[in-house]
């Protein structure tokens, strides 16, 4: 029974340090840590792989890739 309480705790405060500390933030504002350091470039890449896949979905739209809502 102490062995279940001793693991329920210890899985619980798995989760305790969720987040960025405030000495971690200069390393992650860098610009090439960003997801998205070219947006221009990956917008250009969405477009066209969402028109010649014809795929629907994508980033807030729907549609086809026949250009057909």
């Amino acid at each position: 029974m102490k062995i279940a309480i001793i693991i329920l705790m210890l899985q619980l405060s798995a989760c305790s340090s969720l987040g960025v500390e405030p000495w971690e933030r200069d390393v992650l504002a860098r610009e090439d840590m960003a997801l998205d350091n070219a947006p221009i470039d990956t917008a250009y890449d969405e477009h066209i792989y969402f028109s010649k896949e014809a795929s629907s979905g994508g980033r807030g739209f729907s549609g086809g890739g026949c250009g057909c809502n």
